[in-house]
């Protein structure tokens, strides 16, 4: 990460800049020291956590342990995200089977 010299704000890549998020400070991209960045265009979306309304949970694991808040149905598809630091427990992301209402529960 590269951090602006006028506010201290994380600054980002285009093209041949480096440009500050912030006050929009301006600076030449040092290519031997961006060689040591990983830029968000090197990251895939393998991970993403499904929250969207029209996200697909239909094929995920199955629990039958939990009951839906809206409808009262004992099974929902889930996902498990490590959402905190490293030695917290993840977080469960869930969908109804029945209603489709969606939830999380931190352990």
């Amino acid at each position: 990460m590269q951090f602006c010299d006028e506010c201290g704000s994380m600054m980002h890549g285009d093209g041949d800049e480096m440009v500050c998020s912030s006050c929009g400070a301006t600076v030449e991209k040092d290519e031997e020291r961006a060689a040591q960045f990983v830029t968000t265009d090197e990251q895939t979306d393998d991970d993403v956590i499904e929250t969207e309304e029209g996200a697909d949970f239909e094929g995920k694991p199955t629990a039958d342990d939990v009951t839906c808040d809206e409808c009262g149905h004992g099974k929902a598809w889930y996902t498990i995200k490590q959402t905190g630091s490293a030695d917290e427990p993840p977080t469960r992301f869930f969908k109804c089977q029945d209603c489709g209402n969606r939830w999380r529960e931190y352990n």
